[in-house]
């Protein structure tokens, strides 16, 4: 399958939402959604089942984006969260499964006795 790169990236810095829009679709993922599932050590650990829970972003927005070769992108965070590379494939995947990653992350909140609370 071949490598799916977004014809364009937005940055929303008010609404706090980065959109990828490509030729059959278009994803406007939030900056919590995107700092929660960053593909970091420190959200993903260091092997499986180690996965740490993001809690308190609800109110994070993105500062910068920076190329990453012709493969990914960096997303630098206002919470100073700067270490997760977004590889093409990731992001493309983050927009596919928002609907069911978003659902298993509230849930996981839920369970932790976390409320979020939108400013």
């Amino acid at each position: 399958m071949a490598t799916k790169i977004p014809e364009e990236i937005n940055l929303h810095q008010q609404s706090a939402y980065l959109t990828l829009k490509y030729p059959e679709a278009s994803y406007d993922l939030s900056a919590e959604y995107l700092r929660v599932h960053s593909p970091s050590a420190e959200v993903t650990g260091h092997g499986p089942g180690q996965e740490k829970l993001q809690i308190g972003k609800e109110n994070v927005s993105i500062q910068s984006i920076v190329p990453v070769g012709n493969y990914a992108v960096q997303i630098v965070y206002d919470d100073g969260h700067d270490t997760g590379i977004y590889s093409w494939e990731y992001l493309y995947e983050l927009g596919c499964e928002h609907a069911e990653r978003w659902g298993r992350y509230l849930q996981k909140l839920k369970e932790a006795g976390y409320e979020r609370v939108k400013q």
